[in-house]
């Protein structure tokens, strides 16, 4: 799997995701930060890579519909600080053993992860 982190996450989540041996990009590394949301969506969609973010905006089904984009992850944290965006970024890789996000909304939170087609 191919993903795409947005900006407003740190950038040593891409390293976590490197090391479970998935391929992963930044925003920053690729220098569009500060790009509209339009414009990032656009680019994972040609890149093929699945977006992880904390803006909450791409958890609009009808904005973004999730089946037509290689995969959206919303991380929702109540503190979004680096320790914990990390536990959950842990707590997502394993899921995918079992699960794919391609063509999916999920939504990540401390207790659940939520699935939209």
């Amino acid at each position: 799997m191919r993903f795409k982190l947005d900006e407003n996450l740190p950038w040593s989540i891409s390293n976590i995701i490197i090391d479970y041996g998935y391929d992963a990009e930044t925003v920053l590394s690729e220098g569009l930060n500060g790009c509209s949301d339009d414009k990032l969506i656009n680019t994972c969609f040609r890149e093929q890579r699945i977006l992880i973010t904390l803006d909450y905006d791409f958890a609009d089904i009808l904005a973004y519909p999730p089946q037509i984009y290689p995969g959206i992850i919303v991380i929702r944290a109540k503190n979004q600080n680096k320790s914990q965006i990390q536990v959950l970024i842990t707590k997502l890789l394993t899921l995918f053993q079992d699960n794919n996000p391609a063509g999916s909304l999920w939504i990540v939170e401390e207790d659940r992860v939520r699935i939209r087609q």
